[in-house]
């Protein structure tokens, strides 16, 4: 007997479910312990006990936080933010010491960086049993080498110093809310922050769009993503639902180890991209493929609450 259009049409939406339901996502955060403008009455420690809180009830697997010591040397109050970080069972990596552009510096200046970073993460993930844990690197600003000279010489110097790079493959700049958020709540103008909040759902949802297109353009599928957030006040209260957006669109959760075993994480885009970018936007450079249409409210955040 022939499938009639309507059971076709059930199994064809089956499969789709099933397609969304099967999209996978690590959450990752930089600038451990402080980044960005944030309100005055709250505390960098707040602001990282308001989404550690988030990640426990929320009952999601080990998220990295990338860290930049230089900001303990700035405010050793922070570093109550590692020790929190820590205590939740949550893992850390290397940011840099310093946060330094790649492309400002030589690779002998960025890998000394790179060192000047590991005392703390030894602090904080000590012994042998964590030292493949913290060997995990997230280059500053996703810049790996204007240059293919450039680009060469610091992976080939992560990987003698036994360091994985934690790629970025989802990414809606996260960070751009968290300076008019904190000039809103100064101001006490409570629209603007529901305009906001709107936006930033807004973006992330778009960006879903976008990053999902990029990987069908580049390896001809949906790849297990990793989405790179910042350790932001804003993003410490949007967090909650930003989690809700991504299981809505068939997202779930798995840690960056995990995302880091799909394979296109193995393939070495071996290109200097100026102002650098996603894995997805490195390959995009090695093809010569052009970027889809995609927009985002600089203009608009730029000047909110000024």
């Amino acid at each position: 007997m022939k499938p009639t259009l309507a059971l076709l049409f059930v199994l064809a939406c089956s499969a789709a479910a099933g397609s969304a339901r099967a999209q996978q996502m690590a959450i990752t955060f930089d600038d451990l312990p402080a980044h960005g403008e944030k309100p005055a009455a709250i505390t960098r420690l707040e602001i990282a006990a308001s989404i550690l809180a988030t990640l426990k009830r929320e009952k999601m697997p080990p998220v990295y936080g990338f860290i930049n010591g230089i900001r303990t040397a700035e405010d050793p109050s922070t570093e109550s933010v590692l020790k929190a970080w820590r205590d939740a069972g949550e893992p850390l990596g290397n940011h840099t010491w310093a946060h330094k552009d790649l492309e400002s510096e030589t690779p002998e200046q960025f890998e000394a960086d790179v060192l000047k970073d590991e005392p703390l993460l030894q602090k904080y993930m000590p012994g042998k049993e964590n030292e493949a844990a913290w060997h995990w690197f997230r280059y500053p600003f996703l810049r790996e080498g204007e240059t293919l000279d450039k680009y060469r010489a610091v992976h080939t110097w992560l990987s003698t110093h036994n360091y994985m790079v934690a790629e970025v493959s989802m990414d809606f700049e996260d960070y751009l809310w968290n300076a008019p958020y904190a000039r809103c709540v100064a101001k006490g103008d409570d629209a603007s922050v529901q305009k906001l909040h709107d936006s930033y759902l807004a973006t992330a949802d778009q960006y879903i769009g976008v990053f999902r297109q990029l990987s069908q353009m580049v390896y001809g599928r949906d790849v297990r993503y990793i989405l790179l957030m910042h350790l932001g006040a804003f993003d410490a209260r949007m967090l909650p639902e930003l989690l809700t957006l991504y299981r809505q669109r068939g997202f779930t959760f798995i840690s960056l180890p995990e995302a880091a075993q799909d394979p296109i994480y193995a393939q070495d885009p071996d290109i200097g991209v100026k102002y650098g970018g996603a894995i997805q936007e490195l390959m995009m450079a090695k093809l010569k493929l052009k970027f889809p249409p995609n927009t985002k409210p600089y203009k608009e955040l730029e000047a909110t609450c000024k």
